[in-house]
């Protein structure tokens, strides 16, 4: 499809206009680079936590969340079930971390806790595994422009790299959270229009689609096999993705330090808990619409399935349906481009040349070099995009393929760090070789999934750097300051609050708030196991979609009137006090 058309195009022109013009107003603001990586401490937290969910869901899910389940069904959404676990484990233990120091780029932890080598090595992990994943961020925006204006998809990603790259060098972390709030609207204003098009667009009643889809085996989510050959089984998701992605947003600088941004420990804490919350959701609406577009297309075959949504917006006609859906994977690819930037220059600044090459130099000299870095890093994840452009798989899948490959490595340098006591510098590293020899032979040797990679990683590189440090090193006597042990003995000793404004301050103390993502884990599972049972009664069918929406929108409601009671009580509090 090459005639895209005068609306379409003021359409998705208006959506850059209006994110280029915003970027520069930030941009005047920013003078340092402490204020280029982590603002100035005035962003509310739902703006951040907006920012956090968005990031992550970037083209990869609005492209390939379809791609994926248009073969697989809705067992693909096992991948992400663990959402609510995952940022259960953040909030409680690794945001008390790396918010109460102060740290700019979150892997200074490593060398309080270990060295200086290990700081290095986990920074060279982040920048490599981040700049393959924006490497397909960008790929799955660039066949996007190619698709609909025919321009050859290597112009494309220059195109898009141009375009994100403008307004992250001006802004900063700013520009940052504040463009992906906008692009989260966007983004999913494009995804219901969709789905109410294709749910309209298919003759046969819903409940006579989710029949035929069961019996097509499409609505099993739950698939209990224990074969690791298989990639989207419930153990895989609950056991092996739960490393994953607390690796992606606890052990990841694109996504904590946007939380770093938030004015107190408690906003940094429900900027990341909104993920919790909200994740299953935003996934199964994507993973559904496979479902829908199988149904309506009769499960016929694809050239590139990425490029679904693509070919169902160019038939369906609706005027200017193709510029919005355009400006939607666009608005989702920045999101993620932009953080990816903007994380990958702090951690080059912080990291490497602060650290190491110009330790003393002004604050306006650091928000140069990391306006410079921002540019390299764009420019250089061009190579990649178009190595993945070879791809016709679901991206969504040929990216967190990739990114297992790192995961063992980034979560055992974590949480040995925070919870063990013998285990030293150089067992550490040298576990962390071991891991990715042992992921390199599994992928080469075996049939095994990728997402037991991370698993295979983090066991290895566990056991290899316990034994290996107790051989170099010996066995500790005391727990280290910067373990969670430690932590607590250290704010005991000096009789330090532990809760600010309600919330801990303190690793490894659960708040109240958190203890609900376990009961949505459960619900979710829940959700799912009775969505297939009834998948072939209409009657059931009917009345679980109705409860359903019911309980989501009561719990919504309930959630938005306790923050307003809550903010009407500071206020309360602040007036008195004045």
């Amino acid at each position: 499809m090459h005639d895209f058309g005068l609306l379409n195009w003021t359409i998705l022109g208006g959506y850059v206009v209006i994110t280029l013009i915003l970027g520069a107003i930030i941009g005047k603001k920013v003078t340092s680079s402490a204020q280029f990586a982590l603002g100035d401490k005035s962003i509310p937290w739902w703006a951040i936590g907006i920012s956090v969910v968005s990031t992550y869901v970037s083209a990869m899910s609005f492209l390939g969340g379809p791609a994926w389940s248009y073969t697989e069904g809705l067992s693909v959404l096992a991948i992400h079930l663990n959402y609510p676990l995952v940022i259960f484990f953040i909030v409680t233990v690794f945001m008390p971390f790396f918010y109460n120091k102060g740290l700019t780029s979150i892997y200074e932890y490593q060398e309080r806790r270990f060295g200086k080598a290990s700081r290095l090595t986990l920074s060279v992990i982040f920048l490599m595994k981040q700049s393959l994943s924006s490497a397909a961020v960008l790929y799955a925006t660039a066949i996007i422009l190619e698709f609909i204006t025919g321009i050859d998809v290597v112009y494309c990603i220059m195109i898009v790299t141009a375009i994100a790259l403008i307004y992250t060098v001006m802004g900063g972390i700013n520009a940052v959270i504040w463009t992906d709030v906008i692009q989260a609207l966007v983004l999913f204003a494009g995804a219901f229009i969709i789905i109410q098009a294709v749910w309209s667009g298919i003759p046969e009643p819903m409940t006579q689609v989710m029949a035929d889809m069961k019996a097509k085996g499409m609505t099993n989510a739950l698939k209990t096999s224990l074969d690791l050959s298989h990639v989207t089984t419930i153990w895989a998701g609950v056991i092996a993705m739960t490393m994953f992605h607390t690796t992606v947003y606890g052990g990841s600088q694109m996504m904590v330090q946007r939380c770093m941004a938030a004015k107190s420990m408690g906003d940094a804490k429900k900027s990341m808990l909104m993920m919790g919350y909200v994740a299953f959701f935003i996934y199964f609406i994507f993973i559904f619409l496979g479902i829908l577009f199988n149904s309506y297309y009769d499960g016929k075959s694809f050239d590139n399935g990425n490029t679904i949504i693509l070919h169902f917006a160019s038939e369906y006609g609706m005027p200017g349906l193709m510029g919005l859906i355009a400006a939607a994977i666009l608005a989702a690819s920045m999101s993620s481009l932009d953080s990816a930037f903007n994380s990958m220059a702090t951690v080059s600044v912080a990291d490497f040349y602060k650290r190491i090459f110009r330790p003393n130099e002004s604050e306006h000299h650091y928000l140069i070099a990391s306006r410079v870095f921002t540019v390299s890093w764009a420019i250089l994840v061009i190579i990649p995009a178009i190595m993945f452009a070879t791809s016709t798989g679901s991206v969504l899948e040929v990216l967190s393929k990739a990114g297992s490959y790192f995961v063992g490595a980034t979560f055992c340098m974590f949480v040995l760090g925070f919870y063990s006591k013998h285990i030293t510098e150089k067992g550490l590293l040298i576990g962390v070789a071991a891991s990715f020899l042992s992921i390199w032979y599994t992928a080469v040797a075996t049939d095994v999934s990728w997402p037991w990679y991370c698993v295979i990683g983090v066991v290895v590189n566990a056991v290899v750097a316990w034994v290996t440090s107790l051989m170099l090193t010996g066995k500790q006597t005391e727990m280290h300051l910067y373990t969670v042990k430690g932590q607590q003995d250290e704010y005991a000793r000096l009789n330090k609050p532990i809760k600010e404004d309600g919330w801990y301050v303190i690793p490894g103390k659960i708040d109240k708030a958190s203890y609900g993502l376990l009961v949505m884990f459960v619900l979710s599972i829940l959700f799912l196991y009775l969505l297939n049972l009834w998948a072939d009664d209409s009657q059931m069918l009917t009345i679980f979609a109705k409860v359903s929406m019911w309980l989501i929108v009561s719990a919504a409601g309930l959630y938005m009137v306790k923050e307003i009671w809550q903010a009407l009580k500071r206020k309360s509090k602040l007036s008195i006090t004045s």
